[in-house]
């Protein structure tokens, strides 16, 4: 006999708005157990913020049949720059929490019941199993059917009901945007209905992805039509920080106290992302990494106890001893607290000798791109469509070149 959960929750004392949030967090969580065979609970990365932290929401939907090996490739590498745009962004004076969905389609070896889609990951803080499930694709010739792949992504996901809120869908492909049974104009009418921008990214000529129906699926949803090159080398433009940028990477990664029962797995899969990264230097990926593990986007607190300290409701004494590292198992709380505190202080003073390093880095790298033409990848079409998209949600970004 299968198991079943029971979760009761006591909504009646909170707002509206509260309330909607958490519904939909409830109902996207619900929708994820029965999709997971094992009802594997640890599988699930939900996060309902609290109504005055802003959020933005991206589902990133990638065409992996057999011509898209190049797009997977600029995918992988350039994650992190693509996060990045976030780093100094605010809304209402605070760092919005940012959460990435990933999806892939048009792949043979996925079921045809689920018309070849699959996704990935659900929105996460989880950045590094987002790049750890890049670097595991693979291409396959398929089917591509774009107007049932965001129809899933608007069915599954757990869209933010607020207004405020940034919600976004990169789709990726060469194929002609309306194949497949579901009707893509419907499907993004669906989704701007709900607040969210549909950006499509034609892989090819322009004048192609306009036959092909990928312009009309943009401007539907008040969205960017972009073209790229999907086996265009992504441009990286060394700078004489890199080294230390990347050596100071490696010291966060000792301020980490991983806990619970998937913590170790955790750690150890950060520092796998970081040698992904470090294989793909050529395109950057190392330093855009160390970036983003340098700032508030970048966040652990399901298996971090700094970053879970952070949390308002976190109390490290709720935490069993068993579910704590080995040299923390022997000390009372209050060793256990200052345990903390000192791996805090050790990373705050990291990742501000990065961010420091960072700008230096940008004004050198600007100086050097003026002198190269604009190249049209995966990571330069979707920063450019973000910032234009998220400041008319009042997010400021600092001025920033790379």
């Amino acid at each position: 006999m299968g198991q079943r959960l029971v979760l009761f929750v006591n909504i009646n004392s909170t707002n509206k708005t509260m309330k909607t949030k958490i519904i939909s967090a409830i109902t996207s969580l619900a929708l994820a157990l029965s999709c997971n065979a094992k009802n594997e609970l640890a599988s699930c990365r939900l996060t309902v913020a609290s109504d005055d932290e802003p959020v933005v929401q991206i589902a990133i939907l990638l065409d992996t049949s057999g011509s898209m090996e190049g797009l997977i490739s600029q995918a992988k590498t350039q994650l992190w720059k693509i996060v990045n745009q976030f780093i100094t962004a605010k809304q209402g004076g605070k760092a919005p929490i940012v959460q990435v969905a990933l999806y892939e389609y048009g792949n043979s070896g996925l079921s045809q019941d689920t018309q070849w889609i699959r996704q990935i990951q659900p929105l996460t803080r989880d950045l590094d199993k987002i790049s750890e499930d890049l670097f595991k694709l693979r291409t396959n010739g398929g089917e591509e059917y774009c107007g049932a792949v965001i129809k899933a992504a608007m069915q599954q996901l757990s869209w933010d009901p607020s207004p405020k809120t940034y919600k976004a869908i990169f789709i990726a492909g060469n194929e002609p945007f309306t194949q497949g049974s579901v009707d893509v104009t419907q499907a993004c009418r669906d989704a701007i209905a709900r607040g969210v921008i549909v950006n499509t990214i034609h892989c090819g000529d322009e004048e192609s992805g306009i036959n092909g129906g990928w312009k009309k699926g943009a401007m539907l949803t008040d969205g960017s039509y972009l073209v790229i090159n999907q086996n265009q080398a992504v441009v990286h433009v060394a700078s004489p920080y890199d080294g230390d940028i990347e050596r100071l990477s490696s010291d966060l990664n000792k301020t980490y106290i991983s806990y619970g029962a998937h913590g170790k797995e955790a750690a150890s899969n950060q520092v796998a992302q970081d040698n992904n990264a470090i294989a793909e230097k050529a395109a950057g990926a190392s330093v855009q990494r160390a970036m983003t593990k340098s700032s508030a986007v970048y966040s652990n607190s399901r298996w971090d106890l700094v970053d879970a300290a952070k949390e308002k409701n976190f109390k490290l004494e709720a935490v069993k001893a068993d579910d704590l590292p080995v040299e923390m198992q022997r000390m009372n709380t209050e060793e256990r607290k200052a345990y903390v505190t000192g791996k805090t202080g050790e990373r705050a003073k990291i990742q501000s000798e990065i961010a420091e390093l960072g700008k230096k880095r940008l004004t050198y790298v600007a100086t050097q791109e003026k002198e190269q033409g604009n190249v049209s990848t995966l990571d330069t079409a979707v920063s450019k469509a973000i910032r234009s998209q998220a400041e008319k949600k009042n997010i400021q970004f600092e001025s920033l070149n790379n």
